[in-house]
């Protein structure tokens, strides 16, 4: 391999289209949105890029609108899986053996073609739709972090691939050879990002591997454009085999499979444990050890200090919390406020809500949507009326919520008594904010509370002015959060500037958007070569004086 292909730079972050009124992407993505949602489109299995029809179907609504099917997708089963495993091998060594530098070529067209008018629109709008995402969430996620993932994984994968032994003596030649694992990579995604959807087939598949993608069941919609986006960009049929279906007739046969060699998943803390443990089972079923990738839940918090001002907090704290509905494994859900600032804290954050528009995303206006299906919904407003009916807790803000046409819940604020009451605990995956309120001089107490609190090691965030408390915060804190904001929101990393992971019950911490992800769906290979072999077994230790 010759260091000549070596070249590709450090690629800048993809731009966000603002959408403002009258501007041509807002009318084009308003358009791409009309024509999708007219249709609905029948969605196949894809196994070794044939369309197969299964006659089990499932649908594909509009969160915000739940009548209104747009899509009818066929699910997998244990047939189709083994289909798709078989079909994944027999792509795998004719896409292991290609030239690095090949397979990149299909990604940066991949980025490529989603910075065009045609791919960013579809994709965003079958996210805005299948999602119930504002055209903003969308843009930043199925559009923007998506071709940074395509881009900033080539760089990375570059990076790797360079790193040789550091020293080759006379005679004889070190270097390494980064395989691919030896099987396929199972690529479980999360309804709320597809642009994790895209990154977790196609980063194993940059560094030679192949892969079974099963999409959400709530986020089929936008999984099966992509599998058109990855067709468009050149992906040889094999190499990525979309699989949708309920969890365990998908899951449990691949998990069966000698031949899986990875985990790529980002959803649930339970389901991630209970595949682990099923690895564990069948351990000695399997070709290799699997390789486990996951990033799970979050109880992310704010701690705000004294010294922090009260209007950035309040911001901080909407956008952190409310964005998306609160469907962010990164979004603000618990918060300790200190008692001097709580007053005009309240006031301001009180104020600003009442300002907040909820409704279709199709209209540019509206701040938050719905949240993604009835299931969601009925678990989210089950943390609203366990506060509602608590001694312990005061809903402040919200707590309204309607099903009737869409999925929406009024961004809730509560006010817990206790500072370990349930809703400071437990990950809700909604518009749920929970605010503690502690006495000033017990800042240090705090952040040994926050970081017992919860299981969780995800997000986390630090509002103070005061330098000594934020590096008091970032001491005690040092373990309760993977990605950590310093006087910013808890959400909204970005790639190739803060790679995103957490720890404890959050995931494996292997940082998506860094060559920490990478490295692991490569196998190294050391290869020593000797120029000039020895010909006599004897050492100069074993002559006679």
């Amino acid at each position: 391999m010759s260091n000549a292909i070596f070249n590709i730079p450090l690629p800048p972050n993809d731009p966000i289209s603002s959408y403002k009124p009258g501007s041509i992407e807002k009318e084009s993505l308003k358009a791409r949105i009309v024509e999708l949602k007219s249709q609905q489109i029948e969605i196949p299995v894809i196994i070794g890029g044939k369309n197969i029809k299964t006659g089990k179907t499932g649908k594909c609504v509009i969160p915000h609108d739940h009548k209104k099917v747009i899509g009818v997708y066929h699910k997998a089963g244990e047939k189709e899986v083994n289909l798709a495993i078989k079909a994944a091998l027999e792509a795998r060594e004719s896409w292991a053996a290609m030239p690095w530098n090949e397979r990149t070529a299909i990604f940066l067209r991949a980025a490529d073609l989603l910075t065009t008018p045609y791919w960013r629109n579809t994709i965003n709008a079958a996210t805005i739709l299948g999602q119930s995402k504002n055209a903003f969430q969308a843009e930043i996620d199925a559009a923007c972090e998506l071709v940074d993932f395509f881009r900033f994984n080539v760089y990375y994968a570059q990076q790797i691939y360079k790193e040789q032994p550091l020293h080759s003596p006379n005679g004889i030649w070190n270097r390494m050879e980064y395989r691919p694992l030896e099987g396929f990579v199972f690529a479980v995604s999360p309804f709320n990002f597809t642009s994790i959807a895209g990154n977790l087939p196609t980063a194993p598949a940059l560094m030679g591997n192949v892969a079974l993608m099963k999409p959400a069941s709530s986020a089929v919609y936008s999984g099966y454009w992509l599998m058109k986006l990855f067709k468009a960009a050149g992906v040889p049929d094999g190499v990525i085999n979309f699989i949708p279906g309920s969890g365990s007739q998908v899951g449990n046969p691949v998990m069966k499979s000698p031949y899986l060699a990875g985990i790529h998943f980002t959803g649930s803390t339970p389901v991630f444990q209970n595949m682990w443990k099923t690895v564990g089972d069948n351990i000695a079923k399997y070709k290799s050890y699997p390789r486990i990738v996951g990033e799970t839940g979050g109880k992310d918090f704010v701690v705000v200090h004294k010294s922090a001002d009260p209007q950035i907090v309040a911001t901080a704290l909407i956008r952190g919390a409310f964005e998306y509905q609160g469907q962010k494994c990164s979004a603000a859900s618990r918060a300790y406020i200190p008692k001097s600032k709580w007053d005009r804290t309240k006031r301001l954050l009180i104020k600003e809500l009442k300002t907040v528009k909820m409704g279709d995303p199709e209209d540019f206006t509206n701040f938050m949507n719905a949240v993604i299906d009835q299931a969601a919904f009925d678990t989210i407003t089950g943390y609203i009326k366990f506060a509602k009916r608590s001694k312990d807790a005061q809903i402040i803000f919200g707590g309204n919520f309607d099903d009737s046409k869409g999925y929406f819940i009024e961004p809730t604020v509560i006010l817990a008594k206790k500072p370990k009451f349930k809703t400071m605990e437990e990950e809700i995956f909604g518009p749920v904010l929970t605010i503690y309120v502690y006495e000033d001089k017990k800042y240090e107490e705090t952040l040994h509370l926050c970081d017992q609190t919860s299981e969780y090691a995800l997000t986390g965030a630090i509002f103070a002015d005061d330098r000594d408390a934020v590096q008091l915060a970032n001491k005690i804190l040092v373990n309760a959060a993977g990605n950590f904001y310093i006087n910013d929101k808890p959400t909204g990393a970005v790639v190739g500037q803060q790679p995103f992971g957490g720890a404890r019950a959050s995931g494996t911490n292997d940082k998506a958007g860094s060559y920490l992800n990478l490295i692991r769906w490569v196998s190294p290979r050391t290869i020593k070569e000797n120029f000039i072999p020895p010909a006599d077994y004897r050492y100069p230790f074993m002559e006679e004086k």
